[in-house]
Parts: structure tokens; sequence; C-alpha cells
């Protein structure tokens, strides 16, 4: 990848980082020049500011609906609590659409595993 793509790809990563957009949300729980390990909460009713996800695996901590929107649509996934999933790096905004809370850690990948948001990516791929 070209030098100038890449600087936009990671100023854009920088100003869509789920945890400066979205602060009340995630947090930070380890982080090396491998992984950035994020747990990421939220209620009933609340919506998310559109932030990137590298590519990364999910693990979820309780059982939610959620409403993922994208430039390439939107997609409604219900998940169960106790599973990893893999999530390919992504630009969305989620909703929690149930009426359950939602409790998930995000193991994000860095460098060149970290991959570029793809277009078509909505949400974890699922079995």
């Amino acid at each position: 990848m070209r030098r100038a793509a890449r600087e936009r790809i990671v100023s854009t990563m920088n100003s869509e980082d789920p945890v400066a957009s979205n602060p009340e949300h995630y947090r930070v729980l380890f982080e090396n020049e491998h992984v950035r390990v994020l747990d990421y909460t939220d209620t009933p009713g609340v919506r998310t500011t559109p932030h990137i996800h590298p590519n990364s695996v999910m693990v979820t901590l309780s059982d939610f609906d959620r409403r993922l929107h994208t430039p390439a649509g939107t997609r409604d996934v219900t998940l169960q609590a106790a599973h990893a999933m893999w999530l390919p790096a992504q630009r969305h905004s989620g909703e929690n659409i149930g009426s359950t809370p939602t409790h998930v850690i995000f193991v994000e990948l860095k460098g060149a595993h970290a991959g570029a948001p793809a277009k078509h990516a909505v949400g974890p791929v699922t079995l």
C-alpha cells in the first residue's frame, strides 16, 4: 500500500476510533504493539456514532440484539453470550434494538494484520 493511502487510513481510523468517538461505551483494557483489547457496553435503545474497527476477534459476554449501519446497508444480528467470532475490518454504527444490555470484548489486531475497512463488511462473521 502506498504511504499516502496508508496515512489516510490511519488518519481516518484515529478520528473514528470507537474509544474516542464513543467513550461512554468503549474502554481500553489492554494494549501493546500487536493488539488492543476493548470492553464495550450499552443498554437498550443506545446508538453509537460511526466508527472503525480493524480486523478483530469479538467475544460476546451477554445475549443481545443489534442493528448495524454501514454505507453498504443495514444488518440486524442476534448474538448469544460466550461466543467468539471474527469481525472483519469495517466502519459502522450500531444500535441496541433488543431488551438486554450489550457486553462485548474486542481483541483488535494492529499492524499488517489490522486490515482496511471493507465497504461490504457488516458486523461479525457468524456461522
